[in-house]
């Protein structure tokens, strides 16, 4: 199949519409009819119920969806590799959480400039979960994720650990104003059997940093990565609270079985230069 057929699926999906397809890819509308045209003639089913509101996915375009989405990123990640820059014998792409691009991935970027300049580098950040499965999908060579889950074909090794300290603004006392934090299913969990009389968090923040810029600005307490705190422990903008307990919160190095063992070695090496500079 042609991957633009499936391009133009993907952005009928996107935008609900062929008129809005069209748009997006720079094309005629009738182009992008043709095309949709041309995959229900491959797949011998429609998949778009067209209607005055725009266009929606049938049963076997739903099912067709995941498809769709790997046949547009083998074909890019191909399109990578057979175009790679002048003075690059390889590309690498590796994937990391939101929470892990600052220190790590910026410490393992620098690496990679100073010690590989002839590999070729693609990042993308994301969620865990999508992270897996673009790995699955051939999309990506590794990922550093928190809390690896056991995928086929993947192999996940510990990269490090952190742990999640409570800490305060000065004032504070105890624990009661305890912001909610997104460490994943385990941390939250540990959390309640540690604070079992404890309400819900009045506020509750996805994003690390983002709740430290937060707790910073209004006063409060919350967990956090004790090495990203370090520096405001320091300086006396943060304490930790007494006698809090703490979690482990691990990183791991997530593989694929298919990956060149010689860029395996030299992703492990990297990562763990990045991480024993970032904490």
């Amino acid at each position: 199949m042609d991957h633009a057929i499936a391009r133009t699926f993907l952005e009928v999906v996107k935008a609900g519409s062929f008129v809005g397809a069209a748009e997006a890819l720079n094309i005629s509308q009738t182009a992008v009819s043709a095309r949709i045209r041309v995959l229900e003639e491959q797949l011998e089913r429609p998949v778009f119920v067209r209607n005055k509101a725009g266009a929606r996915l049938t049963p076997a375009g739903e099912k067709f969806l995941p498809f769709a989405s790997s046949l547009v990123r083998v074909w890019e990640t191909a399109r990578n590799v057979v175009a790679l820059p002048p003075g690059r014998s390889v590309l690498v792409s590796l994937g990391a959480e939101l929470s892990l691009w600052s220190p790590l991935l910026s410490r393992w970027l620098l690496w990679m400039h100073r010690e590989c300049p002839e590999i070729a580098v693609r990042t993308t950040i994301d969620t865990g979960e999508h992270l897996l499965a673009l790995m699955q999908e051939g999309g990506l060579d590794a990922a550093v994720i928190y809390g690896a889950q056991r995928r086929p074909g993947l192999v996940a090794e510990l990269l490090f650990e952190e742990r999640l300290v409570l800490a305060r603004t000065p004032g504070q006392t105890g624990a009661n104003e305890i912001i909610g934090i997104d460490w994943g299913a385990d941390f939250a969990a540990s959390l309640r059997t540690a604070y079992p009389e404890s309400a819900s968090p009045a506020v509750s923040i996805g994003y690390g940093p983002l709740a430290l810029d937060y707790v910073l600005a209004v006063g409060g307490a919350g967990y956090f990565r004790e090495g990203f705190i370090r520096p405001y422990l320091e300086d006396g903008r943060l304490q930790i609270v007494p006698n809090s307990p703490t979690f482990a919160y691990p990183a791991y190095l997530v593989l694929s079985e298919k990956t060149d063992p010689a860029l395996v070695l030299r992703l492990r090496e990297s990562l763990r230069a990045a991480a024993a500079g970032s904490r």
